[in-house]
C-alpha cells in the first residue's frame, strides 16, 4: 500500500512540475513574440492607457 501512495505522490509531483514548465514556457514565448515585434517596428516599448488618469505610460514587465 505504501508503494502505491509513493507512486501516486511521485506521479502527482511530476505532473505538477510538467504543468509549471509548460506555463513558464508559454509566458517566455509570449514575451519573446512581443520583443520581436517591438524590434521589427523599432518601438522602444508598448504604451498602455491608465484608466484612472487617462495618461499613457510604458507597459511594465509584469502586465
Amino acid at each position: 500500500m505504501s508503494r502505491i501512495i509513493f507512486f501516486v505522490v511521485l506521479i502527482g509531483g511530476a505532473y505538477f512540475l510538467y504543468r509549471r514548465f509548460v506555463s513558464d514556457a508559454e509566458k517566455l514565448r509570449a514575451k519573446s513574440r512581443v520583443e520581436e515585434k517591438e524590434r521589427q517596428t523599432g518601438a522602444m516599448g508598448t504604451l498602455v492607457k491608465d484608466e484612472v488618469t487617462g495618461e499613457y505610460r510604458v507597459k511594465r514587465e509584469g502586465e
